[in-house]
């Protein structure tokens, strides 16, 4: 009797792509219920289009490898880097940024190098860096919460018009990052970027990102250890260089947690296990690097937050923390450096 070939893997049920895809869909909501109290339908905005942009241009690639579309498509892995990648664009992003992020996101960092599962970056940080760089200006037109109306938002996210500057403000991360001489209790107390503990609308979006990914690790779908490297080795550095309430403060420790992408990052980005480590100790690794450089570049880089270019140069270096990090095989005994080639 011959057996029917199947490719792998061969295992059914809830570990299937599809299905760890929309848990990943599921951990979301509390990320995107938040976004959406604070600054509105431009969220929804953001998603809705990202979403269409990303299911187009995965149907035109695959069309293009002559793949079937139905198969691959309903994988929703295109939906999931389209979701990661709407909720890091500022809410009432133009139409051609986000279709410029979603589209390099699919075809540069997911379909170039073969479709899922052969990415050797995240895609979604990908296509969030390069319009970051190409435009900044849009990529920090962050609004102030509960201040843009409907019509003011459309005009907006279709270039007829500008946000007004009053309904615009730099974020906390911003704040810090160009102050010379206030100190961190003044800029507590004058400037509303700033909340208890971080940001004043981040506390909120990073305290429903956790709760999504405290989901995800109830469900199983990733191990502890990327999440807990990058959020304690972010937490050690901002503990390290920590100058209180000085003008040349970088930050508490709970600052970094609650400010910026934080959450996001540990629990969605820094989770995938396509770019990242495959071992337990190659993850812990490789959350803990992209936590210390996090850090250094919201501290001394160029740009107020981090999480996108640290992903990417921690996915550079997951080859090599794979390399090192290999598991010893059952029965084995762990290989010894400098081994004679002809024993």
């Amino acid at each position: 009797m011959a057996l029917p070939r199947i490719t792998s893997p061969h295992a059914t049920g809830s570990n299937r792509t599809q299905q760890v895809m929309l848990q990943v869909l599921l951990a979301t909501v509390p990320g995107i219920l938040a976004l959406t109290w604070l600054f509105g339908f431009g969220t929804l905005t953001n998603l809705l289009w990202a979403s269409a942009c990303a299911l187009g241009f995965e149907a035109a690639i695959l069309s293009l490898r002559q793949r079937p579309l139905g198969f691959f498509l309903k994988d929703y892995s295109a939906l999931v880097t389209a979701v990661l990648l709407a909720l890091a664009l500022p809410a009432y992003s133009p139409w051609w940024l986000t279709l410029i992020a979603t589209g390099f996101a699919i075809v540069f960092g997911k379909q170039l190098y073969g479709g899922l599962g052969q990415n050797p970056f995240n895609p979604a940080m990908l296509g969030y860096v390069v319009v970051l760089i190409s435009f900044p200006v849009e990529m920090t037109s962050w609004p102030a919460p509960h201040s843009v109306g409907l019509i003011e938002g459309l005009q907006h996210i279709f270039g007829w018009a500008a946000l007004p500057d009053g309904w615009t403000q730099a974020t906390a991360l911003d704040v810090i990052k160009i102050n010379k001489s206030l100190t961190m209790d003044e800029l507590w107390a004058q400037h509303p970027a700033f909340g208890h503990f971080g940001g004043a609308a981040a506390e909120a979006v990073n305290l429903a990102f956790l709760a999504g990914g405290l989901y995800l690790l109830y469900k199983r779908l990733f191990t502890w250890h990327a999440p807990v490297g990058m959020l304690a080795s972010l937490a050690l550095m901002s503990l390290l260089f920590w100058h209180g309430s000085g003008s040349d403060s970088n930050g508490s420790p709970l600052f970094h947690l609650l400010t910026g992408a934080t959450m996001l990052g540990a629990f969605f980005i820094v989770t995938d296990p396509v770019s990242g480590a495959t071992s337990n100790r190659g993850r812990l690794l490789f959350g803990a690097g992209v936590g210390v450089l996090v850090y250094v570049i919201r501290a001394w880089g160029g740009y107020p937050d981090a999480v996108a270019f640290a992903v990417l140069l921690m996915n550079l270096a997951a080859p090599t923390i794979d390399y090192y990090t290999r598991p010893r095989t059952y029965g084995h005994r762990k290989p010894t450096r400098g081994f004679n080639l002809g024993e």
